[in-house]
């Protein structure tokens, strides 16, 4: 094998595939990367087992062949050579190293049998569906903060992707929860949705298709089956086992009768909740809103710490009440909301609140509160 190719291609593809490569394997084969060169072009493959990723780029190929090499340490060498330089890769059957050349740079890696290397299927498949670029960036946006870190319910591990026929129109949803928060995005479903399974997707995948998007075309093409996801984006594709498992039914967590609305300045609560959080207690990050008419009141208490007081204006004209929410929670969904009025919808101190963004009716969070 061997093929020369600019830096610039070269770092590109290897960027894109090298991240699903974990740092410690025990299988070292997974550490590797998959280099197939043939006429036109060298594609690049890394493997976890439970997601593949593969992107294609232009290079002149001298002689076709495949081999591995380790993935990090490829990307590494690629990223610290000069600007525009050219660079040569090399592997012949008689020395068992693979070659890097780039002007008076030299370097030998150890290589690995092309053979070994794990390559997922795409058995079950469903047909293409084309998702613009941007409606997909905010449905993975709006709602992977919201995703559970606790492994111990790993079917909230995920992003759960589905279509629903509410209101005679067939919808795309992504929904993530981690039982004190819910995050739900949807738009209206592309052509050819129907039938479509619901999955669960994982976070790792959800991270890296997001970090793909960016290097996205305009359109991004989605295939599902019931047990793998596939993503094809330009050039490159991502492909992930699915979570085997049922998401919760979230339906029954979203308030439908909350009936004390409050609607505040996103960017001034935000501050202010930053603010009095400064002096919460690690572990709990307590907020207490006092809400009365046309305003708040937000206070932490910590033994330790102090107290912090900070009243701000909002829209509102029903009982005063008091509940409390985490912090950094609070700031999560603010981080959320693209215009400049969140609006609260609230029952009591004891039930979940819901929260809405005025310029987005495609989106809603639900917040479980503490006890204060």
């Amino acid at each position: 094998m061997k093929f020369t190719i600019e830096r610039a291609a070269l770092i590109k593809a290897l960027g894109h595939v090298q991240s699903v490569v974990e740092r410690r394997n025990t299988i070292p084969i997974l550490s590797n990367v998959l280099l197939s060169a043939e006429r036109g072009g060298v594609s690049f493959s890394a493997t976890d087992l439970d997601m593949e990723i593969v992107d294609f780029a232009d290079a002149q190929v001298d002689t076709p062949g495949q081999i591995t090499a380790p993935a990090h340490t490829l990307y590494e060498i690629v990223r610290k050579l000069p600007e525009g330089a050219e660079v040569e890769l090399r592997y012949a059957g008689d020395d068992p190293r693979l070659q890097i050349s780039a002007g008076r740079s030299k370097f030998n890696l150890p290589v690995l049998p092309a053979g070994d290397f794990p390559v997922m299927s795409s058995d079950g498949l469903s047909s293409r569906i084309t998702l613009e670029t941007n409606d997909l960036i905010r449905l993975i946006d709006k709602t992977r903060f919201a995703i559970s870190t606790e492994e111990t319910r790993y079917y909230l591990n995920g992003l759960y992707l589905h279509t629903v026929g509410e209101g005679g129109t067939a919808q795309l949803r992504a929904v993530a929860t981690d039982g004190h928060r819910l995050a739900l995005a949807e738009m209206i479903a592309p052509e050819g949705s129907a039938g479509v399974p619901g999955v669960i997707v994982p976070r790792k995948t959800i991270q890296e298709a997001r970090r793909l998007l960016d290097d996205a075309g305009e359109t991004v093409e989605l295939q599902v089956s019931a047990s793998k996801i596939r993503l094809q984006f330009g050039r490159a594709s991502l492909t992930s086992k699915v979570i085997d498992g049922s998401f919760p039914d979230y339906m029954r967590v979203i308030p439908r009768d909350n009936d004390k609305s409050l609607i505040v300045d996103i960017a001034v609560f935000a501050s202010a909740v930053d603010r009095v959080a400064t002096i919460s207690a690690e572990k709990s990050r307590s907020v207490k809103m006092a809400i009365e008419p046309g305003k708040i009141v937000l206070t932490v208490r910590n033994m330790e710490a102090g107290q912090a007081v900070e009243e701000l204006e909002a829209e509102y004209d029903r009982d005063s009440f008091e509940i409390g929410f985490n912090a950094r929670y609070l700031l999560d969904v603010a981080g959320q909301i693209q215009g400049e009025a969140a609006e609260f919808r609230f029952a009591d101190p004891a039930s979940p609140t819901l929260v809405l963004d005025a310029s987005d009716p495609g989106v809603q969070y639900v917040l479980m509160p503490l006890r204060v």
